[in-house]
């Protein structure tokens, strides 16, 4: 018979049980029916959660803007999956460095942070094409978010890499992630198509089992379409609505459980061409509270904005195409450069009143480099570097075709044709049925004649002799990313028409600039043209030491007009000085290189160079910047002024 253990040591031993953490096999997370709440591992439980996009983030930044958020009250981070940005090619995956989604779940957990995983497969995010790859616009009839069979075939290809890779992370497995939301705001899109939401949610569960929770999310007037028997219902909504209003409608659809709000606005986006957007702190704080308040569970979009580096912008279209800025800041609690600013210490503040935040104090603001002015040199008009930029050559065409015609998903295409005519006096060029996705940058033999702009309707007036090369250099501002959501196909998706001359035969030379810039630039010596002003299509560069202490900075460019930027090889973005309100494009610390390294900044400017081509690195960023007009360059009847301010709802 074995001895007794003394009372005193069980006590001991069910004490140590109690402390230790859950096992996997006993971790969950669910809804609670009764009582109108979530229960995590049996435990009554609501979560104050922030919007982080790792993909607008560079990884080295990941661990402190995580921290930080962890720090300001937040006991989850909510974020968004791209397929776009992990599938660039079909059946291609790419996971790696600033990709590596596993990573990123490994850093919430460091941060102590519960995952809200949005996967799509579309997510809007004011993304490139609300992060559906482009290249599924190669089949020109495909009926995305729907149950188009070609559509699916993608998707169910997708998930069945994705889903898998997440599947260990599950809360229930011992994982961080407590919910995942299935498509995203889909009663924003005219198909309300059930069978193809069933689909998914049937995916799912047969790739992550019945345990994990499933939701949807929809603005108040998305819910009817966007809402799914057997998958939990949240709402999005701003400081402005009328909450009680809204979480009324809900109980429609979501009659018992905890109120939700996946989206919590704390400020919004910015288009090229209109304001700066802004949310006041009273607003979004007493919202806030309010919520907390009735015992809901809310997420706060974004927490941190992060920047639209490269190519990967999205656009709405309403009224007119309205592509997206490079920076995403947001008026986000956690600046662009993952600063903390008097709206985090605002909300942390009224989080502290329902839960406990955790000890010590927040990180400062980051150090801020300034540098300047910089002369920038003269590498050579886009035309000089045509070779080097499509070596493959051009494709041929009688009438032009569309970049997802010939695979060229970002950036930039150039369509040459030859003028089959001698035009004595000014001839109008135009695209019609609205043909030009996004801006067209048009050249007479190497000549720079001026820009045509989808839904603006104007022309330029062309003269040229016979044989004249005629250069049409197109460039994507961005794939629509919201609502309808149509297939935005980009290019000429129509023959310019000279006169009353439909152009044909025509030569495209999809441009590889990003890999050329990352590996051969400087580029060898070629015979470079003297531009005539206006310039056109023109690349600068030059190089620079820091010679004191390397810091975050924010590059500035007076007197610029529209271009791309690159530093070190990497992709800042698009500027637009001339219509603004971005005026300043961030530049992350670990981009730089320190003492003893030169770095090297490229200008690829479109339209029309300063008089004394020069930039700064400022220690702050200018994101209002005042709107001008850009049409300076050629002579044109009706044009819209580029600078009319326009207001647009929905998100």
């Amino acid at each position: 018979m074995a001895p007794k253990r003394p009372p005193c040591l069980l006590s001991l031993l069910v004490l140590l049980l109690l402390l230790l953490p859950p096992q996997a096999d006993t971790r969950s997370f669910v809804v609670d029916q009764d009582n109108n709440r979530f229960l995590l591992d049996g435990v009554p439980f609501r979560y104050v959660s922030g919007s982080m996009h790792y993909f607008r983030v560079p990884r080295v930044l990941w661990a402190d803007r995580l921290f930080k958020m962890r720090m300001s009250g937040l006991n989850a981070v909510q974020f968004y999956v791209p397929w776009n940005y992990h599938e660039p090619q079909p059946g291609v995956y790419n996971f790696n460095g600033s990709r590596d989604l596993i990573a990123f779940l490994n850093e919430a957990a460091l941060a102590d942070l519960f995952v809200i995983l949005r996967p799509g497969p579309y997510i809007c995010a004011e993304w490139e094409m609300g992060g559906l790859p482009s290249w599924l616009l190669r089949n020109p009839k495909i009926h995305l978010r729907t149950s188009d069979p070609d559509f699916l075939v993608a998707v169910d290809s997708w998930f069945k890499v994705l889903l898998p890779k997440i599947y260990p992370w599950l809360y229930h497995n011992g994982g961080n992630i407590i919910s995942i939301q299935v498509e995203n705001e889909y009663g924003s899109y005219r198909a309300c198509d059930f069978s193809y939401m069933q689909h998914l949610a049937g995916l799912f569960r047969a790739l992550l089992g019945d345990r994990i929770l499933l939701f949807t999310t929809d603005g108040p007037e998305g819910l009817e379409c966007g809402s799914l028997q057997g998958l939990f219902t949240t709402v999005d909504f701003g400081p402005a609505d009328n909450m009680t209003k809204t979480f009324a409608l809900l109980r429609k659809y979501q009659p018992y459980g905890p109120l939700v709000n996946s989206e919590y606005y704390t400020g919004w986006l910015d288009y090229w061409g209109q304001n700066h957007s802004t949310r006041s702190i009273p607003a979004v704080t007493k919202g806030l509270e309010f919520m907390l308040k009735l015992g809901a569970s809310v997420n706060m979009y974004m927490f941190h904005g992060g920047t639209n580096f490269g190519y990967w912008n999205g656009a709405d279209e309403k009224g007119r195409f309205l592509p997206i800025t490079t920076s995403y800041d947001y008026d986000a609690p956690l600046s662009e450069a993952g600063d903390p600013t008097l709206k985090l210490f605002a909300l942390r503040d009224v989080i502290s009143k329902f839960q406990e935040i955790p000890l010590g104090p927040l990180p400062p603001p980051s150090f801020k480099m300034m540098l300047g002015p910089l002369t920038l040199e003269l590498s050579g008009t886009l035309l000089d570097f045509l070779d080097f930029l499509c070596p493959q050559g051009p494709i041929r065409a009688l009438f032009p075709m569309t970049f997802e015609a010939v695979k060229q998903d970002h950036g930039f295409m150039l369509y040459r044709t030859y003028l089959t005519h001698t035009f004595f006096e000014p001839t109008p060029l135009w695209v019609p049925k609205n043909g030009v996705h996004d801006r067209a940058y048009v050249m007479v033999d190497g000549v720079f004649q001026g820009v045509l702009e989808r839904n603006m309707k104007h022309r330029l007036f062309l003269m040229g002799r016979e044989g004249a090369t005629l250069d049409v250099l197109l460039e994507n501002m961005g794939r629509l990313s919201f609502g309808s959501n149509s297939s935005d196909f980009k290019g000429l998706l129509e023959p310019p028409i000279l006169g009353q001359r439909i152009l044909t035969q025509w030569l495209m030379f999809p441009l590889k600039i990003d890999k050329i810039i990352k590996w051969w630039f400087p580029l060898p010596l070629v015979k470079r043209s003297q531009p005539q002003a206006p310039t056109g299509p023109i690349f600068y560069s030059t190089t620079f030491p820091i010679l004191g202490t390397v810091g975050d900075t924010f590059l500035y460019l007076p007197g610029w007009t529209k271009g791309q930027v690159w530093i070190n090889g990497f992709n800042l973005g698009r500027y637009w000085t001339k219509r603004g309100p971005q005026q300043t494009l961030y530049v992350p610390k670990p981009l730089l290189f320190p003492k003893g390294i030169l770095n090297r900044i490229t200008l690829l400017e479109l339209e029309n160079v300063p008089p004394q081509p020069q930039i700064q690195f400022l220690d702050r960023p200018f994101l209002n910047g005042t709107l001008h007009r850009t049409y300076v360059y050629y002579l044109s009847t009706d044009i819209q002024d580029a600078s009319e301010p326009m207001e647009l709802s929905g998100h």
